[in-house]
């Protein structure tokens, strides 16, 4: 994986300080009825020393490790400032902003990983000016990893879809993770995190969404160490729309998928679904991928392609429903089964234009609900099985215990007057 580095620059911030300065002016310039002004001599350590500004800084000069994610801050006591200089590897100006009230600097760019940055802040004060350079260095990764958030930006869902982020590395520290995930719901619903996998983070509400609810998810992994000296590669962030209630529900009682919108069934469909040997997990799936043309291989979940009951052959109009091989897809070689026998290894055969119909009109986290079954209850972390876990164990989690509070870095003081 690439690591990430940004390049910085633009221009640099300065202050203008008149007003301050004409205050400085009058303060130590003032004179007495036409007498000539008193000069008197300022002994080192005395009071006007004492009113020189003081820069606190967020980084120290030689500092390492820093978090690129991070904002480098600056800010005066006793004075304003008057200019601040960021400068990049390249010599390139890292732009920032300072506060109305002039007492404080942030920069307004994010930093780059393994990289050499050089801090200048200029403050004014009665005493003169402070002048204090510093230069720190950037965390450097071992690895970084990349979030991708589910459901795609825009898209429109079904009631039963999770917020979903997938990483492309492990993930040993979770609560850092989770904590650089933000969920925002129009109107407002409480829910909780859940892993499903070392590389792959849930969070749903207790019950299945209202149709209308409108989700929007941050996931600020940048700069975050995620444990094992992984990094976040960058941020992601994306917003959709819960749709109209779709329900599926596959009945091996009566082998018919019956499939109502809104309360009202629009479509029943025969199916074949697993056989004895290899029963159809009962229980709430969830719409997946849906893809037109797939090829299904045994050996994906340890049946040898050439063994008595393996199998690679090209599938038509498939409908994901659990990340464990199992789908609603075309099947015109059970067409004569499909409604009175099982004969699958699992997955819920259908007739090609049915198959279609599905592909072409479900929606990713619509429901399906299979039951009367010989097979046991799909796992609820099985990646389209969250509803099947209960919602106390749910909302438990599973990140591990609580870290504790990691006390904030002590500002740094650097003041010099010239």
């Amino acid at each position: 994986m690439r690591h990430g580095g940004l390049r910085a620059g633009r221009v640099a911030v300065v202050l203008g300080v008149v007003a301050l300065s004409a205050a400085f002016t009058a303060g130590v310039s003032g004179c007495s009825s036409g007498n000539p002004p008193v000069r008197r001599a300022v002994a080192a350590g005395s009071g006007l020393a004492m009113l020189r500004p003081t820069v606190t800084a967020s980084v120290r000069d030689g500092q390492t490790e820093v978090s690129p994610a991070q904002p480098v801050t600056v800010s005066v006591a006793g004075g304003a400032v008057r200019r601040v200089t960021l400068l990049n590897p390249e010599n390139a100006v890292v732009p920032g902003a300072v506060s109305p009230d002039g007492a404080s600097w942030h920069s307004t760019e994010r930093l780059g990983y393994r990289r050499t940055y050089r801090l200048r802040v200029e403050a004014v004060g009665l005493a003169g000016v402070s002048d204090s350079v510093m230069t720190f260095r950037t965390v450097a990764p071992g690895n970084v990893t990349k979030p991708y958030p589910v459901p795609l930006d825009g898209e429109l869902v079904g009631i039963g879809q999770p917020v979903v982020v997938q990483f492309d590395e492990n993930i040993a520290d979770r609560w850092a993770a989770q904590n650089a995930v933000t969920v925002a719901t129009d109107p407002p619903v409480p829910g909780a995190f859940y892993w499903v996998s070392n590389r792959e983070l849930h969070w749903r509400p207790e019950k299945y969404w209202a149709p209308g609810t409108k989700v929007r998810v941050d996931v600020a992994a940048y700069g975050k160490h995620l444990g094992a000296g992984v990094f976040g590669q960058d941020d992601a962030h994306v917003a959709f729309a819960v749709g109209d209630p779709v329900i599926y529900t596959a009945d091996d009682a009566t082998k018919q998928v019956t499939v109502t919108r809104n309360g009202q069934v629009i479509r029943t469909m025969p199916t074949s679904m697993g056989k004895s040997s290899t029963p159809t997990p009962n229980g709430i799936y969830l719409v997946g991928n849906r893809v037109d043309r797939m090829v299904m291989d045994s050996s994906t979940y340890g049946v040898p392609v050439h063994s008595a009951a393996g199998y690679r052959v090209n599938v038509d109009y498939a409908t994901q429903l659990s990340y464990n091989g199992i789908y609603m897809h075309s099947a015109p070689w059970s067409l004569w089964a499909q409604g009175s026998q099982n004969t699958s290894h699992g997955c819920l055969n259908l007739s090609p234009s049915n198959a279609e119909w599905v592909v072409h009109s479900a929606k990713r986290g619509d429901i399906v609900v299979v039951r009367n079954t010989q097979g046991p209850v799909l796992d609820g972390a099985d990646g389209l099985g969250d509803w099947n876990m209960p919602w106390a164990q749910w909302k438990a989690g599973n990140a591990g215990p609580a870290p504790a509070p990691a006390p904030g870095p002590a500002p740094i003081q650097a003041a010099g007057t010239r």
